[in-house]
């Protein structure tokens, strides 16, 4: 009978001189489920590990040339290989040889002659140990990565919101300032006080809407749209950080599409943002949208600074910013969202871009459906 547990197909390295108790004890571990490597000698047994590191290994003590003692201090002397669990088995039955077992880095010792169900419940306690401490390691490490990128986010939020709200600060120090009112240019001040409010609002929209996404609590508003007469409402907003960055929508006549009007507008204007981060003042940056026979496909494209390709499958990932900033300033969540948006309504997005030529990124929706003639009376 097989007593397969779901730790059983793990990789076993099995280490004796003795021909007749590796393959006895191989044999049975086999019969369990395990894929098991015998070796005769503590070189073999090194060097199977530096092929495939095994899961566990059972180790003997008295071997020529180089003992138990010695393959376990070596394993636990490299970095790759001391989380191995090692159980010594072995005929020594002083309480000094198992001492000197577990001093070398053992976690367990069985003595010979062994029980084989002794040896199964050993190995399988240790095996299920090893995959927690693993997980443990994981998550911890994960857990880490998540801190330093809170950390990293927390700033860049605070970093990002400082510049519009010191030109809040501003504007209203401006408007509640001694000055004559005829040397205030009220409307200039007025508009980036407006400005610098939009900003901060689409920001703190942008983190709640990629939590609401991304627990599929987020619900489109549906309806035809003309996404040409859409990117000329985001450019409009955009105007005044593009300063004299020329914006332009390439696309004349209307192209309809089925989305979410709101959204949509979002997801050309963090593209559009984007790309006046990364273009010259004196640079040029164009929206055009085509239409296929079931798609649209919608793209922003400039002359900027260009993106590696290999930081191309950063930049939609949440936070790919904030990991790394050799391109890019932010919380990280722009592109992120753009790529949930787009994939909410069954659509696809991409970038095409190289350094010093530029950057297209891209995104597909479905074209309006058509509407439906009402029956006649």
């Amino acid at each position: 009978m097989n007593t397969s547990s779901p730790q059983a197909s793990a990789n076993i390295l099995m280490v004796d001189d003795t021909a007749a108790n590796l393959q006895l004890l191989t044999g049975m571990l086999k019969g369990r489920g395990y894929k098991v490597r015998p070796v005769s000698s503590g070189e073999m047994a090194l060097r199977a590990v530096e092929t495939h590191a095994p899961d566990l290994i059972l180790l003997d003590i008295s071997m020529p040339e180089m003992d138990g003692y010695e393959v376990c201090r070596r394993l636990k002397a490299d970095e790759r290989w001391r989380d191995i669990p090692v159980l010594f088995i072995s005929a020594l039955s002083d309480t000094e040889d198992k001492v000197r077992a577990f001093q070398a880095g053992g976690v367990d010792y069985v003595g010979k002659p062994f029980q084989f169900e002794e040896v199964d419940a050993r190995v399988r306690t240790h095996l299920a140990l090893h995959r927690q401490q693993q997980e443990l390691k994981a998550n911890y490490d994960r857990l880490q990565d998540m801190e330093r990128l809170r950390d990293n986010l927390t700033h860049m939020i605070a970093h990002d919101m400082r510049s519009p709200l010191l030109a809040l600060q501003l504007s209203l120090g401006l408007l509640g300032s001694d000055i004559p009112i005829g040397e205030v240019d009220t409307a200039a001040v007025l508009e980036n006080a407006r400005l610098g409010v939009t900003i901060l609002i689409d920001m703190v929209s942008q983190m709640l809407d990629v939590s609401r996404m991304e627990a599929g609590k987020m619900e489109l508003k549906r309806e035809p749209c003309d996404l040409v007469a859409i990117a000329k409402d985001a450019l409009a907003a955009l105007r005044p950080l593009a300063e004299t960055r020329t914006l332009a929508v390439a696309t004349a006549a209307p192209v309809a599409a089925t989305c979410d009007r709101d959204l949509i507008r979002r997801v050309i204007a963090n593209l559009v943002g984007n790309a006046i981060k990364f273009t010259a003042t004196s640079g040029h940056i164009a929206v055009a949208a085509i239409a296929d026979e079931d798609r649209i496909r919608v793209t922003v494209t400039d002359d900027g600074t260009g993106i590696p390709p290999d930081k191309h499958r950063l930049v939609f990932e949440k936070f790919g910013q904030v990991a790394d900033r050799s391109h890019g300033s932010g919380s990280g969540l722009g592109l992120t969202f753009c790529k949930m948006a787009v994939e909410a309504h069954g659509g696809t997005i991409g970038l095409e871009s190289a350094p010093g030529r530029g950057s297209t990124f891209w995104f597909t929706l479905p074209i309006a459906a058509a509407e439906t003639p009402a029956p006649a009376p």
